[in-house]
């Protein structure tokens, strides 16, 4: 049998396949969520994310090493608000004195050279679990981005490199932007949630912070899970507002979303293989159903080959492990 083209050829063995490979991973491309709790030697494992914890500060300190000792550079920073300082402004969120405050200050001395990344929402700060201020029954947005300015310039006072807000208000990137300028901070960044989808993934996450909605749901403001050419609308108007990068939340089922993205932008697009993604994958290998490490590679490969740049992944610190082994 005679054969012009033979392509299993680059196929044969380990060596060829990756040097043939067209998507490379690496600890570099991963962004690490961090949850953050009050208190002193506190780690509670977040019973619908196994292996997954909400620790306080200086436990959190001794886990930012250890990443940056696996090679990451990136964490992204959520916190755990008490009940009692949870209202309807969320004046909490920008406390210069706040958890998220000295949680940025710690990390910055402990590790200059780690890029900080920091929430901007009301939602762990709600007495009513949404991303803004209510009124009525109704999530506002022009006072809500007001509220949003004042957290993100904060976060930059104490030292973000990046805010990324996730709250998915109108206009909340240009008048962030325009917040940060006018208070000096002109090395400050945004990695804007351009393309945050309405989503029954994000349940776990919810649990970790306790910051599910304690009314309706957020489709007034997260996106449509059945629309397409809404995500690079919104993804071109945050870049034009002054984003630096951008995000598509949830992944896995948004594939397609992040490779248009990407298709449509001339600045780094990131992922979020959220809460609901990890847990289904921690569940499934409890099950004996797949190799949970093998699932986690081709996860976050599939995320590369998608297009995204920029990966935020609860199997950051084990999908670093393997790589480098």
């Amino acid at each position: 049998m005679f054969l012009q083209r033979r392509n299993r050829i680059l196929r044969v063995g380990p060596s060829i396949r990756s040097l043939v490979a067209e998507t490379t991973l690496t600890p570099n491309d991963f962004i690490v969520p961090l949850f953050i709790d009050e208190g002193e030697n506190i780690s509670t494992e977040i019973a619908s994310m196994p292996g997954y914890y909400r620790r306080s500060l200086d436990l959190t300190l001794l886990e930012v090493k250890e990443l940056w000792s696996l090679g990451i550079k990136s964490v992204l920073l959520f916190i755990k608000c008490k009940d009692e300082w949870k209202d309807n402004t969320g004046q909490e969120a920008w406390n210069a004195n706040g958890l998220m405050q000295r949680s940025i200050k710690a990390i910055k001395d402990a590790i200059p050279e780690m890029v900080v990344m920091t929430d901007v929402a009301l939602d762990p700060y709600s007495i009513y679990g949404h991303d803004g201020i209510v009124k009525d029954g109704e999530i506002v947005n022009d006072e809500t981005v007001d509220a949003l300015v004042k957290m993100s310039v904060s976060h930059a006072h104490a030292g973000a490199d990046l805010v990324a807000p996730s709250d998915m208000m109108d206009g909340r990137i240009g008048a962030i932007r325009e917040g940060l300028e006018e208070s000096g901070f002109t090395k400050t960044g945004i990695m804007a949630y351009s393309a945050k989808y309405a989503s029954c993934f994000y349940g776990p996450f919810r649990d970790a912070l306790d910051s599910a909605p304690g009314f309706g749901d957020k489709k007034t403001y997260q996106m449509n899970y059945a629309n397409r050419l809404e995500a690079i609308k919104e993804t071109l108007m945050d870049i034009e507002e002054g984003a630096d990068i951008v995000m598509v939340k949830p992944g896995l089922p948004y594939l397609d979303v992040i490779r248009e993205v990407k298709n449509a932008v001339n600045v780094p697009v990131s992922a979020y293989n959220i809460s609901g993604e990890y847990s289904m994958i921690k569940a499934a290998a409890k099950m004996g159903w797949l190799d949970e490490d093998k699932a986690i590679i081709e996860t976050l490969t599939a995320f590369k080959r998608a297009g995204a740049d920029l990966i935020a992944t609860y199997f950051a610190k084990d999908a670093a492990k393997l790589l480098n082994k």
